[in-house]
């Protein structure tokens, strides 16, 4: 009898799988540290020196709640530069009308940049511009080498910023908690708007937090309106330069369309679009240079020494795993002093998804 070979079986097929895109978390410093000054006012926090900390100590708390959120690969942070402003040199009322600063927090802010670089996060704070470039020029580097972006700021103008690979975690009254994530896809359900028309559309609306009037009778509502009939506010022109003023009077009534034909709504517009574009070329530092995981001796050693005391709410920053992982995990895990940073496969438990 004749024995034969087995009969031959399926192969099986190796699929390769990309590792996800690396993710950049580039943080507004001025937005949250207000933010965090108004929400703790109440309790004062101060250091052995009497100066105040509260601010700061909810600026790094913010910091360490995203990025525990997101499980960033490199967090950035930018601040205003505090001598100059290229957008004041340009339009005298740029700003012009916000009051002084409470010295508690003119004092936060300047010590921010340094408290934070000795803790070992990256801080940029570009000469003449702010911190919005900071978030436009990551967002554009992180782009350009294969990153993906989450912005967290409380400014509505980062929405401009927003594509395929950049969303925004904006924080709101709530503080952290009431934090919501916009992606391009999602934008139109919070202004009425594509990503690509934010631009026309802020500039249409104008921004009174920094003292840019907007085109009179365009409020959020009526700029929507106008954008999508027509796509952008130089397409809208085009009609009304070419006879089509019925069209426009359709999309936002007579009165609207008469202030857009103004010359003012033109000279409105440009201004407000030449001010609030975020340049996306400054020098951020190299992405792969910043990566996480931070020195967790380091980091408290410096905010201790402002006396802030923080600690295991730094886990996501210093590689370090969620106390809600520690605490299901078994017991002869849990003695372990300083568990291996998790890779990240997926979103985890209460873990925002970004893409």
């Amino acid at each position: 009898m004749m024995v034969g070979y087995p009969a031959p079986t399926r192969r099986s097929t190796l699929v390769a799988v990309s590792p996800p895109e690396p993710l950049l978390l580039v943080i507004d410093g001025n937005s949250l540290l207000h933010r965090a000054y108004h929400a703790a006012a109440t309790g004062e926090l101060r250091d052995g020196e009497g100066r105040a900390v509260w601010a700061l100590k909810g600026l790094v708390t913010h910091v360490a709640h995203a990025a525990a959120q997101l499980r960033p690969d490199a967090v950035l942070i930018g601040f205003d530069c505090p001598v100059s402003s290229t957008r004041a040199d340009d339009y005298a009322g740029y700003k012009a009308q916000r009051p002084a600063k409470p010295a508690d927090l003119e004092e936060q802010l300047a010590a921010a940049p340094d408290l934070l670089r000795a803790a070992g996060l990256p801080v940029f704070v570009p000469a003449g511009y702010e911190a919005d470039d900071v978030l436009a020029s990551g967002a554009a580097k992180a782009r350009d080498t294969g990153w993906r972006t989450v912005l967290v700021t409380s400014d509505r103008d980062a929405f401009a910023l927003l594509d395929a690979s950049t969303s925004v975690l904006r924080i709101r009254n709530g503080g952290r908690d009431a934090a919501v994530l916009v992606k391009a896809a999602t934008l139109p359900d919070v202004c009425g708007v594509e990503a690509w028309q934010y631009h026309d559309f802020a500039a249409l609306r104008g921004d009174p937090s920094d003292n840019l009037p907007g085109v009179p009778g365009f409020g959020p509502a009526t700029a929507a309106d106008l954008l999508a009939t027509f796509g952008t506010v130089d397409a809208a022109w085009a009609a009304l330069d070419g006879g089509r003023t019925a069209e426009v009077s359709a999309a936002v009534g007579a009165r609207a369309t008469e202030r857009l034909a103004e010359p003012a709504a033109r000279e409105v517009v440009v201004r407000n679009r030449r001010l609030m574009r975020m340049r996306t070329d400054l020098p951020v530092p190299d992405l792969d240079g910043i990566r996480l995981p931070l020195e967790l001796s380091r980091m408290r050693r410096a905010l201790a020494e402002r006396g802030i005391l923080l600690g295991p709410s730094l886990w996501a920053l210093t590689g370090g795993v969620s106390p809600d992982e520690v605490a299901e995990a078994p017991a002869w895990v849990r003695v372990a002093v300083r568990p291996p940073r998790p890779r990240r496969p997926g979103p985890m438990p209460g873990q925002l998804t970004l893409f």
